[in-house]
């Protein structure tokens, strides 16, 4: 049997009328036998989602949190009467007097935000009329709250053996002792992917409030192409840079299966939004040179220089242990003859200069040393439409003819890593994606 896994966003469920087109999707294609979903997001410009209500909650722990916690269960209420659901069949009383019990006697952060995902899916299995099975028996975290892979997918295929359709929160999971552990923020992409490789889904998909993978930030340029099609590589690249649409953790458990990821819109169907799959085809020269870019703010350089370094073993090892003991990650780390140029989050750095500065100076003796803030990394992917020299070229030449200056370009096979000042991003954004994208059109 053909088997869709279907992870529905918290703008996908943000109330009645959003969950009942949920219904509707499914419906339309009775492969779509799992669900996994996530809290209800906002209703408009100015709510509130209700996971960050739920965080709130928890930092009123000690204080006044009547009015949070009766916003919340209002909020789960109002959905369900809205469905014709009764909040009794749902037992919301028992469920919100637990919450309180926890909130008041043992508060965890990680069990509060979870009651976002947990109610929800509690109320779209009772509209549904499909099982609903807990994420925190299927989804398994060490104590310290990292994922345990093969228990995790023992546990899942034992539960749903036999199970026809059903509904799974996402983004939590539990520890051995019954402790509730969370993934990062837009971790019900996750956890939806973990039940896709479980099932061997035919399809993964997920279902938000955008039409796809955009090649470029609609914040920056107005009314950017849909990426139609595009690899499990290409997608890493484009999520780890800042490409926001899908959690960078969830393509791992799809990817090892084979299961293609398409990313859909839930209020337009029809539309076919984007597809993620093991191998792209032969790009036509006429296709845009990209598939697109995106980029990340907030970045400080260090760059070390002194005479004959390349000639001195270790200068790497020592370099990135100091860094890797400060908890800095290295987004770029260039090297030439007599020196090296690292670059690393500047919120991140901040804290741990003195700390850093020091040790390198002790451990490497460099004969000068170069901080720099206020940067930028802009990468850009491939469509392997023309040669990755002449795309090099390409991308020089636009942010050249622009006047933009361009700091450092590093190629790794189909990404290039553009280093800009920050105060030039946007515009760099545009430079690129008129030269490389609309230009091609």
């Amino acid at each position: 049997m053909t088997t869709i896994v279907a992870k529905f966003g918290g703008s996908s469920v943000s109330d009645a009328n959003a969950i009942r087109q949920v219904a509707a999707i499914l419906a339309a294609n009775p492969a779509r036998r799992f669900v996994v979903s996530s809290a209800p997001g906002k209703r408009h410009g100015d709510d509130v989602k209700v996971t960050d209500l739920l965080y709130q909650l928890y930092a009123l722990r000690k204080a006044d949190y009547t009015a949070t916690l009766t916003a919340i269960r209002a909020r789960f209420i109002d959905i369900a009467t809205d469905l014709g659901v009764s909040a009794s069949s749902l037992d919301f009383d028992t469920e919100f007097d637990a919450i309180e019990e926890q909130l008041v006697t043992n508060p965890s952060r990680a069990y509060l935000a979870s009651r976002g995902e947990y109610l929800q899916c509690k109320l779209i299995a009772a509209f549904l009329g499909w099982e609903f099975i807990d994420a925190a028996e299927v989804i398994r975290f060490s104590k310290s709250g990292e994922l345990l892979a093969v228990q995790t997918d023992e546990a899942l295929a034992r539960r749903l053996r036999g199970v026809e359709r059903a509904v799974i929160p996402g983004f939590y999971g539990a520890a051995a002792d019954g402790s509730i552990k969370t993934f990062s923020r837009g971790g019900s992409d996750v956890t939806g992917a973990l039940v896709a490789r479980v099932v061997d889904a035919s399809t993964y998909e997920n279902w938000t409030d955008v039409p796809g993978i955009m090649m470029a930030d609609p914040r920056i340029v107005d009314q950017p192409r849909t990426i139609e099609r595009l690899s499990y590589t290409a997608l890493r690249e484009l999520t780890y840079l800042g490409a926001s649409v899908l959690h960078e953790d969830a393509i791992t458990p799809v990817r090892e299966r084979g299961i293609p990821i398409n990313i859909r819109n839930t209020f337009d169907p029809q539309a076919m939004g984007t597809w993620v799959q093991t191998s792209m085809p032969v790009a036509d020269p006429s296709d845009p040179a990209i598939i697109g870019l995106a980029g990340k703010q907030g970045y400080t350089t260090i760059t070390l220089r002194k005479p004959q370094w390349s000639g001195m073993p270790g200068v790497s090892g020592t370099l990135f242990d100091i860094l890797g003991q400060a908890n800095l990650v290295l987004d770029l780390a260039l090297t030439s003859i007599d020196g090296w140029t690292v670059a690393v989050s500047t919120e991140a750095f901040a804290p741990v200069r003195h700390q850093v500065m020091g040790q390198i100076k002790t451990a490497l003796e460099p004969a000068t040393i170069e901080i720099e803030n206020g940067l930028s990394l802009l990468g850009v992917v491939s469509s392997g439409a023309c040669s990755e020299t002449i795309l090099t070229g390409q991308v020089s030449a636009a942010l050249s003819d622009d006047g933009i200056e361009i700091l450092s370009i590093f190629r790794w096979g189909d990404l290039h890593l553009i280093t800009v000042n920050s105060s030039q991003y946007q515009q760099a954004v545009r430079a690129l994606y008129g030269a490389l994208v609309a230009g091609r059109a």
